[in-house]
């Protein structure tokens, strides 16, 4: 179903709302590729309708020159504020300029704008806690922590063999989430309880391009082929993405590996909707879940009120720096999802409904 709407889509994207008479704002999408975009896109649309503004929502198809090209086409229909989740947050120096000079306050969604004064809020999630949540799930997959990452009593010697995924260098997210895996994961490596078989704990080794699940399948193959041919098995998996999890599933399934006691512990993250299946079906162990709707809300009322002249809510002024400026930032809690909490966190929340989880 998402590679039909990415391939409808083109490099496109769902264009102007019906519209408001309170002002015009541009929204900018990475891609269709990923539920988790339309999911916010969607989202961000409809509460600025809801709140009367018209919406030119845009999808770029991990293509930087069509980004840099939307986001010039809103500037020219008038947008008054622009909402954008870059594709490389390093590529848009030169157009966020433009929008400056025009005093379009520019909000940050999800991924950081790097390099430039020129982006005024960010909105975004705990990504560094993200990254730790996505250890202490592997940890306790493997029977050695609980979801805080605090030491189970009696719990396994190991050693355990794991290996670790990042998502791409050209998302600034990707280092906080692998830098919060890496903190609490370390002491696990160091103590010997987990073997890191292949050695490849640094984030350019890990590293996956655009995210692409295909990437990683291939990688995840190299590494079972390199370091698993002898009899050894790997015991989990750091992913940091849905996609990326369902890509090293079908390396695992290709290899050999069958659902039981020797099926890895598989991180991921955005509760899309064929991984949170595969939690159920015990083919991944847990998801990061990051609530849109939320980020959606969060994002829209900033460019609302920076556009409008009042005072932006943020909570956090410190932590994202973007190599020019330390960029005023809301960030959301993530949660931790499991089996035994679908129905808690996803369903009875709204996100999936029943149906879309166990059909």
């Amino acid at each position: 179903m998402v590679l039909g709407l990415a391939a409808c889509a083109g490099g496109g994207g769902d264009g102007d709302s019906a519209g408001g008479d309170k002002g015009r704002i541009g929204v900018a999408m990475p891609t269709k590729s990923s539920e988790r975009w339309i999911a916010d896109g969607n989202a961000l649309k409809k509460h600025l309708e809801d709140q009367g503004y018209t919406v030119d929502l845009q999808y770029a198809e991990d293509d930087i020159p069509t980004q840099v090209s939307q986001i010039e086409n809103m500037i020219t229909k008038g947008a008054e504020a622009l909402i954008v989740a870059s594709i490389d947050g390093t590529t848009l120096t030169n157009i966020l300029e433009d929008a400056a000079s025009q005093d379009i306050p520019v909000i940050a969604y999800d991924r950081l704008l790097m390099n430039t004064e020129n982006v005024d809020y960010y909105a975004t999630f705990d990504n560094f806690l993200v990254g730790q949540q996505q250890a202490w799930s592997l940890l306790n997959g493997l029977g050695l922590t609980d979801l805080e990452g605090k030491a189970i009593e009696g719990a396994p010697e190991g050693p355990f063999n794991i290996e670790m995924f990042a998502g791409s260098l050209d998302d600034n997210n990707a280092f906080f989430f692998f830098n919060g895996a890496q903190q609490e994961l370390k002491p696990f490596i160091d103590n010997g309880t987990i073997v890191v078989k292949s050695g490849q704990v640094k984030i350019e080794q890990a590293a996956t391009e655009r995210w692409n699940g295909e990437v990683a399948q291939s990688r995840m193959e190299d590494l079972l082929t390199a370091n698993y041919s002898g009899g050894d098995k790997v015991d989990g998996i750091l992913s940091p993405y849905d996609g990326i999890s369902r890509g090293i599933i079908s390396a695992l399934t290709d290899g050999d590996y069958t659902l039981g006691d020797e099926w890895p512990i598989i991180t991921g993250q955005d509760a899309e909707i064929d991984s949170v299946k595969a939690i159920n079906t015990g083919e991944q162990y847990a998801t990061i879940f990051k609530d849109t709707r939320e980020l959606a809300k969060v994002a829209g009322d900033m460019a609302i009120a920076a556009l409008n002249g009042e005072k932006v809510a943020t909570n956090d002024d410190s932590t994202y720096n973007n190599e020019i400026k330390d960029v005023p930032s809301y960030l959301l809690q993530p949660v931790i999802v499991l089996k035994d909490n679908i129905q808690k966190e996803l369903i009875d929340t709204g996100y999936w409904t029943e149906k879309e989880v166990n059909g």
